[in-house]
């Protein structure tokens, strides 16, 4: 089980790919629809510049317990 959980509203998001940008780790992705998708979430370091940086505020990362 990853560390870590990603809340994504499609609804919000506008396909704008900075998460994907500054992912260091490449474990977001854009779908068919380009809208962003988790691939590789046992690589995430956490490090939440995808939910820094959203302008939408469309992803949000949380902690697994």
């Amino acid at each position: 089980m990853s560390k870590f959980n990603f809340i994504i509203n499609k609804k919000w998001c506008k396909t704008c790919k900075i998460c994907v940008d500054f992912c260091p780790k490449n474990v977001l992705f854009l779908d068919e629809n380009n809208k962003v998708e988790v691939r590789n979430i046992d690589d995430c370091t956490g490090c939440m510049m995808c939910e820094y940086r959203c302008p939408d505020y469309a992803i949000k990362v949380e902690v697994n317990e």
